[in-house]
């Protein structure tokens, strides 16, 4: 299985930055085609800059989708501000990012909520990369489990497969902090994660769970080798094109050491 490399732009940037940031992709991954025997990518920038971003790459045959970092749980209507999913597979993306815990934490959303949002994703074709993570104060009060299931069970709706959905691990503590989750944290974590999709998925093996948490090139290639690490949702290092593909390179270093 690829790991997947996928960029969370979050609030950030101008229409000159989203230019600049995908032209260093689109020319990072011309100059290292290699990149993609190993990754798949997958960019979500703001929604005002996913049509932008689309034109860039256009006709560029680069191995790029395009996703976004949020979505409604309604199909159309009286939503002021909100972009559903019919909307986001109209314009081909092919993924949104769901639960986010900038998302449960500033929008106060619930799991049912997300579940909402991943059934509706999923209906439209689109693959719903759902996020779950601990605070810092339920990993030193020793809950992260609990956390982590009740998160995970109630925001996986009916429907739920290997190719309609990824599972992202983000530590809220390790969200734009400088900390990282060290190797045996994630190991522990994604393997639990990994049995709590066998109570629920038939192709529980199948599902991609990604780690984020203040990844970078530094770091991912020690996280990549961890069992059940498939990918990576990148904050602030997908802001950085060199960052961004210096992350996919530490699993190509290990696809070529296999």
């Amino acid at each position: 299985m690829k790991k997947l490399i996928a960029g969370n732009w979050k609030m950030n940037g101008l229409s000159a930055d989203a230019y600049n940031l995908s032209m260093g992709i689109i020319n990072g991954l011309k100059q290292s085609p290699q990149l993609g025997s190993a990754c798949d990518f997958l960019i979500c920038p703001p929604s005002i800059h996913i049509g932008l971003v689309q034109a860039f790459f256009n006709g560029q045959d680069v191995p790029v989708e395009l996703g976004a970092q949020d979505c409604s749980e309604v199909e159309a209507g009286a939503r002021t501000g909100e972009i559903s999913p019919a909307m986001l597979s109209d314009i081909e993306c092919s993924s949104v990012i769901l639960g986010h815990s900038e998302r449960r934490q500033f929008h106060d959303e619930t799991d049912e909520l997300v579940a909402s949002k991943a059934a509706l994703a999923h209906k439209n074709g689109l693959v719903a990369i759902i996020c779950v993570g601990e605070s810092d104060a339920e990993r030193e009060a020793g809950q992260q489990n609990a956390v982590v299931e009740k998160q995970l069970l109630a925001s996986l709706p009916e429907g739920t497969t290997a190719a309609n959905t990824v599972i992202a691990y983000e530590p809220v503590w390790a969200i734009g902090t400088g900390k990282t989750a060290t190797p045996e944290d994630v190991r522990q974590m994604h393997q639990f994660i990994r049995e709590k999709l066998q109570e629920k998925l038939e192709d529980f093996a199948q599902v991609r769970i990604l780690y984020g948490g203040s990844v970078k090139p530094s770091n991912a290639e020690e996280l990549f080798r961890v069992p059940n690490v498939d990918g990576a949702l990148i904050g602030g290092a997908s802001l950085k094109a060199d960052d961004y593909l210096g992350i996919a390179s530490a699993a190509l270093d290990i696809a070529d050491a296999a």
